[in-house]
């Protein structure tokens, strides 16, 4: 009785299958790697600016930092939740007139009160909110324009804050030059860490995912299951804080306040400005934007009127042509981003 060899066609069937090749999901590239550690220095290094910085420089990294807070928030409302505003600048005044009202009528500490003082911009926001969320695209940015120039009429007309002409932050007296240059460099980097670092983890949490897909089509998004109406509402709080907290810094360290000035409408035209030509719906495009203003701005900021209007063709020609800004522009060609918020897909090697 002769045995029956398996044939290489069984033998093959009769082993187990193989096993898929390992693949996980990669956040970090080569770049961010990089350029994450490089960021948490900056702000390391803005800490420690009084010990090692003079005065001038820190009022500049000053307001570098809150031209970056800025375009963040905008860049949150329009370039992800699609809530285009143009009157930003009623959370700059409201946020800047609460905290010289606290540290100056109530005696609350200044540097203090620059953090309480964001309840009122989201105060501000809640009802403006219930009323503009009717409305859409050009509708809705006109209606937050008129929002901010009510807020500038309004508090124009009360003495308690000195009507037009404004307060200043007398309760600033009692520190000495070297205590207010500590305190507006600490805020300053207190600040960066509030809105670039919470916008970079709010990117990556599932919030950040159905942001995401309602910048892309908010329609498809709805039909994914994403609550559009509620996360806009979200973010049009959480922008207005963002954005009251840079004007407390900014005005903080100007010590002077006024209705022209911070209910100012080039609060957000410089915000249009930063985020259009850095890139918009990026974390990285309105760093860059900040960067490109604020050199623009110490270069050619003696012009004047013809300054502004080439700021002004240049934000036209970069949305007609170049719709994704100098980051979009770079990451075409280089893909390298600075923060780790996409997912990648990493197999064998």
């Amino acid at each position: 009785m002769s045995a029956t060899l398996p044939t290489s066609s069984t033998a093959a069937a009769a082993l187990p299958p193989a096993a898929p090749p390992a693949v996980t999901v990669q956040r970090h590239s080569r770049s961010s790697r990089v350029a994450t550690p490089l960021a948490l220095a900056a702000v390391v290094a803005i800490y420690a600016m009084p010990w090692w910085a003079d005065g001038g420089l820190i009022r500049s990294v000053v307001e570098l930092a809150c031209y970056i807070a800025l375009a963040q928030m905008w860049n949150l409302l329009a370039g992800y939740a699609g809530l285009v505003s143009v009157g930003q600048q009623a959370f700059v005044g409201v946020a800047g007139y609460a905290m010289f009202v606290l540290a100056n009528k109530f005696g609350v500490d200044p540097f203090l009160a620059a953090g309480l003082c964001v309840v009122a911009p989201m105060l501000l926001a809640v009802p403006a909110y219930g009323l503009l969320h009717r409305l859409d695209g050009p509708y809705f940015a006109i209606g937050t324009w008129v929002v901010a120039e009510a807020c500038r009429l309004f508090v124009s007309t009360q003495d308690y804050v000195g009507s037009g002409s404004g307060m200043t932050l007398r309760a600033m007296a009692a520190y000495s030059p070297e205590a207010r240059e500590l305190g507006a460099a600490w805020l300053a980097a207190t600040l960066l860490l509030l809105t670039v670092g919470g916008s970079v983890l709010l990117m990556r949490s599932r919030f950040g995912l159905a942001l995401t897909a309602m910048r892309d089509n908010p329609v498809a998004a709805a039909s994914q299951g994403v609550n559009v109406g509620r996360l806009r509402f979200l973010v049009y709080v959480a922008a207005a804080a963002g954005t009251g907290l840079a004007g407390a810094v900014y005005y903080l360290s100007a010590l002077r306040i006024s209705p022209a000035a911070g209910f100012d409408p080039n609060w957000s035209s410089i915000c249009i400005f930063i985020v259009m030509v850095g890139g918009i719906g990026t974390i990285e495009g309105p760093l860059v934007g900040a960067l490109l203003y604020f050199a623009a701005d110490r270069l050619f900021g003696q012009y004047g009127t013809p300054y502004m209007v080439v700021l002004g063709l240049l934000t036209l020609l970069v949305a007609l042509y170049a719709r994704q800004g100098l980051w979009g522009l770079w990451s075409r060609r280089v893909d390298a981003p600075w923060f780790a918020l996409r997912r990648r897909l990493a197999g064998p090697g």
